[in-house]
Order: C-alpha cells, then structure tokens, then sequence
C-alpha cells in the first residue's frame, strides 16, 4: 500500500518500475527552490518526466499548481504507475512528448496554458540540435513572464566544475558522441534568442545548477 503523506521519506517504487537514486537524492533541494520561483505561476509542464518520481513528490507540495508529465510514449506506464502509487488531483498523467518531430504538448486535461516548462537532467542527454528546438518551443509557448527552470550539470568558464563532472561527461559522449554536459554561457545565450533571460541561477548539491529563465516578450 503506498500513501502521500508530506514527509521527506524516500519514495517505494511500484512493484516492477524504475526507480531513480538521483531523482531520490536532488528532489527536496529542487522542490524547495520550485516552491520559491513557482508562487504565482498555475500550471507547470514537465518535459522529460523520466521515471515519475519528481512528479508525484512535487506536484503534492504544489498543491496550488497543476503538474503536467510529458515524455516518449515508452515512458508512460513507468510515469503513470508512479501516478497510480502516488496519486493525487493536480497531478496529470504524461502527454506524448518526443522531440525531434513534436511540438510542445498541449494539456487538454487541464484546459490551462502553461505559464512555467520545468525540465531536469535532460540538456546534457539530447543533442544540441535538440537542445536548441527545446528552446525555441518554450520561448514560443510561454506567456509574457512564464518561467522556464532548468536542472543539471553544466561547465562554466569553458571548464567543468568538478572532476566528477568532468568524468560524467566523459561517459555520456563515448555512449552517444552528440550528447554531453552543456557550457552555462551557451545555454544563456540560447535562451535569450528566444526571450528567456536568466533571472537567477542557484547552485544545487552533487556540482549540478538550477537556471530559472523568464520570458521578457
């Protein structure tokens, strides 16, 4: 039997389904800056929800908020089992959402535009090609001051931040040379072609980065 109750325990993976040791490790540090950046903000789409384990620790403790999953239509029985675990009413069950050929998905469940894209641990997976599609669509999609927040590792300075990094990055480029952890001065750049500025920038336990980016037109 799993329960919902608000304490920081670590999450029971449904009987069969993925579990994340890093979603485990990094969710109350992001939770806590989620619940600062996201007061005034209705509802949130999540862009590669992975296993589901950040969505049902969140979207409980904003309650306030609609959370909206989306992720590859591969992903969706692990995501949804962890909803079926864990449930709870602002919490929406994952959009098909693959982006080398969709646009951003659009939630019917919640009949609401979003005014916030939350993604984690996906900018040093995909390409850049995909990183800068990924961009563009929430540049176009977000309203006048939505917010677009961004969890991972990234360089700074055209050097990693860590000699862990260093080897993480490492690992990624010799499984899929197009992939690798992206330079923080890139990513700002990126983002301001689409009218997202960099409006804070919060470091985050295991040498990761949190990027909070507004749209300003």
């Amino acid at each position: 039997m799993f329960n919902n109750d608000l304490d920081n325990s670590q999450s029971i993976a449904p009987v069969g389904m993925p579990f994340s040791q890093a979603c485990e490790n990094n969710k109350q540090p992001i939770l806590e800056i989620l619940q600062q950046e996201l007061q005034n903000f209705t509802h949130v789409l999540e862009v590669g929800s992975g296993t589901g384990q950040h969505s049902v620790y969140f979207a409980p403790r904003l309650a306030r908020l609609t959370w909206q999953t989306s992720d590859v239509s591969a992903h969706h029985a692990t995501i949804s089992a962890w909803h079926t675990a864990y449930p709870v009413p602002n919490l929406y069950a994952p959009l098909a959402f693959d982006l080398p050929v969709d646009s951003l998905p659009m939630s019917l469940a919640s009949n609401q535009p979003y005014d916030a894209v939350f993604t984690a641990n996906t900018l040093h997976i995909i390409s850049w090609l995909l990183v800068e599609k990924l961009f563009k669509l929430v540049g176009e999609a977000l309203p006048i001051n939505g917010k677009l927040i961004v969890y991972g590792p990234f360089n700074e300075n055209g050097h990693y931040t860590s000699a862990g990094n260093q080897q993480f990055d490492s690992s990624l480029r010799q499984r899929d040379p197009k992939s690798g952890i992206r330079h923080l001065e890139d990513i700002i750049a990126l983002a301001k072609t689409y009218h997202l500025n960099l409006s804070d920038k919060y470091a985050m336990p295991a040498n990761n980065q949190l990027l909070v980016f507004q749209k300003i037109r």
